[in-house]
């Protein structure tokens, strides 16, 4: 029988095919004996819900049976019935077993049991078949196509920019080189240092931090366009909130102010996170009692105060609260919080950057609402942001949510030419190697904004996971990238 003539379990949940003959595909995550029949759960990752398979050892031999161990992968064929037990409407009653791969029970290592998400880390390849894995995935699948939806539907033109770069848009330097030369004996200058004339592009080149530049170009002449990319940090990191390798969202809009693009930024939020509510129902329930079970394990005062479901509503259902980076100084620094020394890194000085601790203070505890930080210290940002007409501040935006922190930053980009060549002189960033950045100035500059998105973040926030690396299929890591 053809392959493609398989019914998905998703599929089967949510029609009725009682009566029917159907052929499923899948592995199997439990089996059980009872009263001489055999009991398969079966998962073919369409769903989180798995599919009861009935077996009668009469119908099927004994020695297919003993091979369709968890792990296993079947073909099945056989009868849609009314289910006798709880839990679901209907089972398969199974005519025909073919056993598509073996998994040797004594080998396997996911086993019908609790691992541990450190364990599961170990064993990467194999983790997307567990309920949790497979729930987050589907989930990222679902707010990745609610990202390009939002922004084809708003008239946005997605564009690819350059994975290899020459520029590094933050001025970091944490970049990952790129390069062809011989790394035992590279060609050398007269000077002593690395002749990368003789490199494959001739210059130094890295893997790009961000797409914004690139993507500035681009809305330079289709006015609304985004980036939806791979980019990379050579940062030695190993905290729960850093990866070598992510993804970042970038649109770019010409024509936007800074208010024009916090409007984008709090309508985009809600849509995606809207889109996750209304199409991955399952799998966030899944997700919001195992974020529960993991809090509870917590201390009392390590807890959150809202459960997964309650927070996405709650991004969904407030305005966002809006205030400058000045008045929020004034509020954490008159806290009792801050009075009382509870804060970690104590709030004193203006022109100090925040950390998530404060950020969180503000959205959960004073405002009780996603909150909109504007007009930040232009020491604490980058180059490319426009400067306020106070001379101290730049149009900056940061979107702060409950239980992470900051999830979007974004600007007003410097459109006049001067105050641009000035800053980047101020800050040690080379204007002749940029010069294909100063041309949008240089000609039919116009006022226009963008944000950045971390993809991970966001799969983060609205799956309750703790940590990055379990948000992304293949994480990337100091000392981690066997497969």
């Amino acid at each position: 029988m053809a392959f493609n003539k398989r019914i998905k379990i998703k599929e089967l949940l949510e029609k009725d095919y009682t009566g029917q003959k159907v052929t499923v595909m899948g592995w199997v995550r439990t089996k059980r004996n009872n009263k001489n029949v055999a009991f398969i759960s079966l998962n073919d990752g369409s769903s989180i819900t798995n599919y009861q398979i009935v077996a009668d050892p009469n119908e099927i031999a004994e020695e297919i049976l003993k091979r369709a161990t968890t792990g296993a992968c079947l073909k099945i064929h056989g009868t849609i019935v009314a289910s006798q037990g709880s839990g679901q409407q209907t089972e398969l009653n199974a005519q025909q077993i073919e056993i598509l791969g073996d998994a040797d029970p004594e080998k396997y290592p996911l086993q019908p049991k609790k691992h541990s998400l450190e364990f599961l880390r170990e064993i990467a390849h194999l983790r997307i078949r567990t309920n949790t894995f497979g729930a987050v995935f589907r989930v990222r699948h679902a707010l990745a196509y609610a990202v390009h939806k939002y922004f084809n539907d708003k008239g946005f033109f997605y564009i690819h920019t350059p994975i290899i770069t020459a520029s590094d848009a933050e001025g970091a330097g944490e970049t990952f080189k790129v390069t062809t030369l011989d790394l035992k004996n590279p060609p050398l200058t007269e000077e002593g240092k690395i002749d990368f004339k003789q490199d494959f592009f001739e210059r130094e080149t890295n893997l790009t931090v961000s797409g914004q530049l690139e993507g500035e170009l681009a809305a330079m002449g289709l006015a609304e366009i985004y980036t939806f990319g791979p980019t990379f940090r050579a940062e030695n990191s190993n905290t729960t909130r850093h990866l070598a390798e992510f993804w970042m969202i970038e649109p770019e809009m010409a024509f936007y102010d800074a208010e024009d693009n916090q409007n984008l930024a709090e309508d985009f939020l809600k849509y995606v996170i809207s889109y996750a509510l209304e199409n991955c129902k399952e799998d966030l329930e899944f997700l919001d009692k195992r974020a529960a079970e993991e809090d509870n394990a917590k201390k009392a005062d390590q807890r959150s105060e809202m459960g997964l479901l309650e927070r996405l509503k709650f991004v969904v259902e407030n305005e966002f609260q809006r205030l400058t980076y000045t008045e929020a100084i004034d509020i954490l620094r008159n806290s009792n919080h801050n009075k009382k020394k509870k804060f970690q890194y104590l709030v004193e000085n203006w022109g100090v950057d925040l950390q998530s601790e404060h950020e969180r203070y503000l959205v959960e505890k004073h405002f009780k609402k996603p909150v909109i930080l504007t007009d930040y210290p232009k020491e604490i940002k980058a180059f490319y942001m426009r400067q306020n007409e106070d001379g101290k501040t730049v149009a900056a935006m940061d979107i702060l949510f409950p239980g992470i922190g900051e999830i979007v930053g974004g600007s007003q980009r410097e459109e006049r030419l001067e105050l641009l060549t000035t800053r980047m002189e101020e800050m040690g960033i080379p204007t002749e190697e940029m010069w294909w950045y100063l041309d949008t100035r240089r000609f039919g500059s116009t006022p226009h904004a963008g944000f950045g998105l971390g993809f991970e973040r966001m799969v983060q926030f609205v799956t309750g996971m703790g940590n990055i690396r379990d948000v992304i299929a293949f994480p990337r890591t100091p000392g981690h990238a066997e497969f």
